[in-house]
Order: structure tokens, then sequence, then C-alpha cells
């Protein structure tokens, strides 16, 4: 596996998260017209609904503990695939809720640099 598949793949996820967990009208960034996130079985297309739910979450505060993350070759050239498992703590809850995303993640030139951004996003909560 190349290192920079895993290098992309690591920066990506902890860009996310951390902006996920203090800002998350800030993904706006991460996603274009055409991504799509499922989100406990419901979808969302578009940048403008995608940031809605994202925002509509009932929590004021939340903090992701990544536990895995394993990235493939995508499709094309570029594309990355990356699970992530983890367990998330949401406002004053003690005990962490643990679960799986996925993103599938596309390459674009922006000023004369690769940049990526969320095409495919499923997010699940793992209970048991």
């Amino acid at each position: 596996m190349s290192a920079n598949l895993e290098q992309v793949a690591t920066m990506f996820v902890e860009y996310y998260y951390n902006q996920f967990d203090q800002n998350r009208a800030g993904l706006a960034t991460l996603y274009r017209e055409g991504s799509m996130l499922t989100f406990e079985s419901s979808s969302f297309k578009g940048t403008p609904s995608i940031i809605e739910k994202l925002q509509g979450l009932p929590f004021q505060q939340i903090k992701h503990q990544v536990s895995t993350m394993d990235p493939q070759p995508g499709v094309a050239p570029d594309h990355i695939m990356v699970l992530v498992t983890g367990q998330l703590l949401v406002d004053e809850e003690q005990r962490p809720m643990s679960y799986t995303q996925t993103f599938y993640l596309v390459p674009e030139n922006a000023g004369g640099q690769t940049q990526y951004y969320v095409h495919n996003d499923i997010f699940k909560l793992v209970y048991g």
C-alpha cells in the first residue's frame, strides 16, 4: 500500500474529526453537490443537505476517538476509501458510543494543489 495513500487518509481523518468536534459548519468545504451522506440509514445529497443534517444533530459537544483507520485505493487513480472505527462522547455522557464511518475521497485540483473531497460518507453507531 502506498505511503501517500496512508498519509492522505490519516491527515483527512484527523482534520475531519477535529473540525466535526469544533465546528460542524466548517465541514462544508469537504463536500460537493454530488456528495452523499448516509447517517444511520437516512441519506442526504449535496453540501447544504449534508451540513444541515450534521448541524442539526441533538448535542452541543462531541469528542471522537479514532480506534482504527483502514484506507484502500479507490476505483479511479488517487481515489481513496477509508473505514474508520472509534468511540464518541456526546455532551456530559460518561459512556462512550462505538461507531463506524466510511469515506470515499476524490481528488481535485485546487490552484495547482491536489485536495480531496468526500464523495460518499456512511456513518453508523454500533450497538451491543
